[in-house]
């Protein structure tokens, strides 16, 4: 999994929320940014946690796209993710 894609932080992060271990593929992550977007959002009622959502589906669709297209998807999805360390702390606070 590429830096650029999911840092080491974000990972864990998104794995906590989920209650899975960290990802280690691309796929992974998407299943559990989905898993940490509804429990964010729905469970926990934190503003923003539909972001997560969003990145999941274009971090998808970068999985199966190639050359510059996956790259404008990769980097759509980063934008999606910039606050996601603050929804995690707010999650953190709750629990």
């Amino acid at each position: 999994m590429s830096a650029t894609i999911a840092p080491a932080i974000l990972v864990n992060d998104i794995a906590f929320v989920a209650e899975e271990k960290p990802a280690t593929t691309p796929q992974e992550l998407v299943g559990q940014l989905q898993t940490a977007a509804h429990r964010l959002g729905y469970n926990a009622g934190i503003n923003g946690a539909e972001d997560l959502e969003t990145a999941a589906a274009y971090l998808s669709d970068a999985v199966t796209s190639t050359g510059s297209k996956r790259q404008v998807l990769l980097d759509q999805a980063v934008e999606y993710l910039v606050n996601t360390a603050d929804m995690v702390d707010e999650h953190r606070l709750m629990v």
